[in-house]
């Protein structure tokens, strides 16, 4: 399985702003909610059980799902499938700025 990433274009999608951000990610039928984890914090495996959308603003988040590692940066989106298990953490010394989007 190949991971779903997608970066923020900025040709197609305009300036990266979380307006902007949560508009697209809303427009795909996703309730979004905005987090701020600060460096350090570490998501063990876990799954959930709906589809979703981890969207990053600003920093680093590094997330793993099947054995593939990733790391977001601002405007950077990946597909969670539900009961995926998955971990992420922050990278680096800066916030991680993240919109949770979950189908339900």
């Amino acid at each position: 399985m190949s991971l779903d990433l997608e970066s923020w274009n900025t040709a197609e999608d305009g300036e990266l702003s979380e307006t902007a951000l949560r508009r697209k990610l809303q427009a795909r039928g996703y309730q979004v909610t905005r987090y701020v984890y600060p460096p350090g914090t570490y998501f063990p495996d876990h799954s959930h059980q709906d589809d979703k959308i981890d969207a990053v603003l600003s920093g680093r988040f590094r997330m793993v799902m099947q054995g593939e590692s990733v790391i977001l940066g601002a405007g950077d989106t990946l597909v969670v499938p539900r009961d995926m298990v998955h971990s992420a953490e922050v990278v680096g010394d800066e916030p991680v700025v993240s919109l949770d989007a979950v189908k339900y």
